[in-house]
């Protein structure tokens, strides 16, 4: 399978939205990843279930959402009703993780899984039978623009090889710093989903720079 661009809207520029999603929507992107952030779990307040709703309206291609958010559990459906398509929860902020992944395939969503940095791939073994994506996240998670962490790369590789061995069909997305300079490395290693944010928006040509990376074609390491 060709890997996914997903432009990450909150590098967008807010006060010409419409025309940001019109640019998207011609684009070769396959999602639009939609950042929630609560103000608890990060520091940083995002949107909602209404902008959400606003923003399907605009949207041509799925809504891939990534609930930054504590009890995340309590909003599923409400952002299922609002078009998310793909739904991904924290797994540092959900203790029954299991329960939850369920609640998200139950509303008729893709359930995901997003890890941050220091969290390993080891918590992911007893739930991939039960997952259709895993977000790891290669930078802090609250605010864009950060510094991409290599760490992430080694993460990817034993992400795949416990998905290979589980006989498991879970794509792994990277969430966090992409860009043309590190996504060949992060495709390499076994990455499905490319989440893109200032990389994209704030390039001279962001429908080129989406086309740069939909573009690569690495052959993997492993």
């Amino acid at each position: 399978m060709k890997h996914l661009i997903a432009p990450s809207i909150l590098a967008a520029d807010f006060t010409r939205l419409a025309d940001e999603f019109a640019m998207v929507n011609e684009s070769e992107a396959d999602w639009f990843h939609l950042d929630v952030m609560d103000g608890r779990f990060v520091p940083n307040i995002t949107f909602g279930m209404f902008i959400v709703a606003a923003m399907k309206k605009m949207a041509q291609k799925p809504l891939d959402v990534h609930l930054m958010i504590v009890e995340p559990e309590r909003y599923v459906e409400s952002f299922r009703e609002a078009g998310a398509d793909v739904i991904s929860v924290h797994y540092e902020a959900c203790p029954h993780l299991h329960r939850v992944v369920h609640q998200i395939k139950d509303s008729g969503a893709k359930a995901g899984v997003a890890l941050n940095p220091h969290t390993p791939v080891s918590v992911l073994e007893d739930l991939l039978d039960d997952i259709d994506l895993v977000c790891l996240m290669s930078v802090n998670p609250g605010f864009g623009g950060q510094k991409f962490i290599y760490r992430t790369i080694p993460k990817i590789r034993q992400l795949k090889e416990m998905i290979e061995a589980a006989n498991a069909s879970i794509l792994i997305e990277v969430d966090g710093g992409v860009a043309q300079h590190n996504a060949e490395s992060l495709l390499r290693a076994g990455a499905d989903v490319l989440v893109a944010g200032s990389s994209v928006f704030k390039a001279p040509d962001p429908q080129n720079a989406i086309h740069q990376l939909k573009a690569l074609e690495p052959i993997r390491s492993f």
